[in-house]
């Protein structure tokens, strides 16, 4: 015969379990694929997921060796500064020190950091007014100086509720850069520029024979 020369190939011998195997190795793969697509988030433009419900940044131009500072009140009266960090919802995530000691380890090594800019975030919803002020703390350059000041709603989308540029011109020169009011809810209902001195403010904590709490910046009387 033909195939006892080998001149037409030999079916293989049929093996049912490895078919049922294949069968069944398939019918997993696809069940974990649906259930990898169950679990995924939907991407949906706009969505943040972060911890905080307000961003706050403060920055001015690369370089530069002037020393601003961020202050950030919230409505019962804590603050956000370089010496008290944490006050209530409010963090100072970031604080620069212009041309002074402003660097990043790399591999050990210090290395100058041309950026400018301080971040303070706000990580809980009290309701009432929150005022953002700037300080030209040491202007070295001799010069006016222009920062810029934004803030941000994260939750439940990213908006802007502000973006201007605030001049300073001297070493302790203090500005408002907003007030803006918060609902219950954590809806921004008011934002304006009315001044309010924030420095003003420590120096009459002082001359009444107060100090500020560490923790939340609050003013606490001495007895």
């Amino acid at each position: 015969m033909m195939d006892d020369f080998g001149l037409y190939p030999r079916e293989e011998q049929f093996d049912p379990f490895s078919v049922m195997l294949f069968k069944a190795l398939q019918i997993v793969a696809f069940f974990f694929f649906i259930a990898v697509l169950a679990i995924s988030p939907d991407a949906k433009d706009g969505k943040v997921d972060s911890k905080a419900e307000f961003l706050i940044t403060m920055d001015w131009p690369d370089n530069h060796p002037d020393d601003l500072d961020l202050f950030v009140q919230d409505p019962v009266g804590n603050i956000a500064w370089y010496r008290h960090r944490e006050a209530g919802f409010l963090t100072l995530d970031r604080d620069d020190r212009g041309g002074a000691n402003d660097f990043i380890l790399v591999n050990g090594l210090k290395i100058p950091s041309p950026i400018r800019e301080e971040i303070v975030t706000i990580r809980g919803i009290v309701a009432g007014e929150y005022t953002v002020n700037i300080s030209h703390f040491q202007n070295v350059s001799g010069a006016p100086v222009e920062a810029k000041v934004k803030v941000q709603k994260l939750n439940p989308t990213a908006q802007v509720i502000f973006d201007d540029k605030v001049v300073l011109d001297h070493s302790g020169d203090e500005k408002t850069a907003l007030r803006f009011k918060l609902n219950a809810e954590g809806k921004v209902i008011d934002v304006q520029r009315r001044p309010k001195s924030l420095l003003e403010t420590f120096r009459n904590v002082r001359a009444n024979g107060a100090d500020l709490d560490p923790k939340t910046g609050v003013r606490m009387i001495r007895r």
